[in-house]
Parts: C-alpha cells; sequence; structure tokens
C-alpha cells in the first residue's frame, strides 16, 4: 500500500524550514501533497498560483512530491484525494497549542485523519514566513532562509 500525506500551509513563502519538513517527510511517506491554501481569509503577498510556481520549481528535483492549492476545510480536501496523513511542523509551544485544538477539530469533522507531527530542526525553530517576509520588506538579507528563487521573488514584491 502507498502511503501518501498531505502538508498543508500558506507557504506565503515557503521557507527552508518548510523545505526541511518536507525532505523529513519524505523518509516516511511516499508521496506528499504539497496542499496551498487558498482560502481568502487573510491578506498574502503571493498568489496561490504564485506560492504554488514557487514550491514546485524549488522542489522540481525531489521525486514524490505534488503541489496544488486547495479552499474550504482541509478535512474536506484530504478526502476528496483519498489521504489520511496530515503533516505538520512544530516549533514551538504556541505551534503545538494552536496544532492541538486544530487537531481536535479535524478528527471531529473526520475520524480517519490521523495528523503527524514533526519537530522542526534546531536551526529553523525561529523561522516563520511572516518574519522572513517583514526583513524582506525592512530591506534584510533573507538568503540563509528562503531558496534563492524566493528570495529574488521577494525582492521584485518589495521593490515595487
Amino acid at each position: 500500500m502507498t502511503k501518501n500525506a498531505l502538508y498543508p500551509g500558506t507557504f506565503d513563502p515557503v521557507t527552508n524550514g518548510h523545505l526541511d519538513i518536507i525532505k523529513r517527510s519524505k523518509f516516511l511517506f511516499e508521496k506528499i501533497t504539497i496542499s496551498v491554501n487558498a482560502n481568502h481569509l487573510r491578506e498574502f503577498l503571493f498568489t496561490p498560483e504564485e506560492r504554488v510556481d514557487m514550491i514546485r520549481e524549488v522542489l522540481a528535483s525531489t521525486p514524490g512530491i505534488e503541489v496544488e492549492s486547495f479552499q474550504g476545510l482541509l478535512v474536506d480536501y484530504a478526502r476528496k484525494k483519498g489521504i489520511s496523513f496530515i503533516i505538520r511542523g512544530l516549533r514551538a509551544l504556541s505551534d503545538f497549542e494552536h496544532e492541538f485544538q486544530m487537531n481536535l477539530i479535524n478528527r471531529k469533522l473526520n475520524p480517519r485523519i490521523e495528523m503527524i507531527y514533526l519537530m522542526t530542526s534546531q536551526k529553523y525553530s525561529y523561522l516563520s514566513s511572516s518574519i522572513t517576509k517583514e526583513i524582506s520588506k525592512l530591506g534584510g538579507n533573507v538568503g540563509e532562509l528562503v531558496p534563492p528563487l524566493v528570495e529574488k521573488k521577494l525582492k521584485e514584491k518589495f521593490s515595487l
């Protein structure tokens, strides 16, 4: 039986922390669908299409990766894809509290969903897309935080 998993997130933008979770997840699952949240509940710097394209390009040489956007409830999307495993990364205790609550409601909505939590690598424990955007917007160097393509795209966004 092929083991597939979803790795959902906003990925606005994808960071080296996200990539670390993806690469480590490949040891657990044969195929990972990176699911870019396209819900319009908040404003994003990059469109869903831009985020999907960046991730596809960054991971082009990684086998067993699919990237697409989704709208609506994650558990409904997982059900439509026929996937029961959802990967989530944890950086700090605050992430755990949020993820714990989401796990409980997702299980209520779909008891067949199994959440898989990976602790972030220590070198990325401080990293978030929000921090990356803020540093880039203020002219800081994000070269060690994101892939070169993403660094370029951030510079383009903030030079307008």
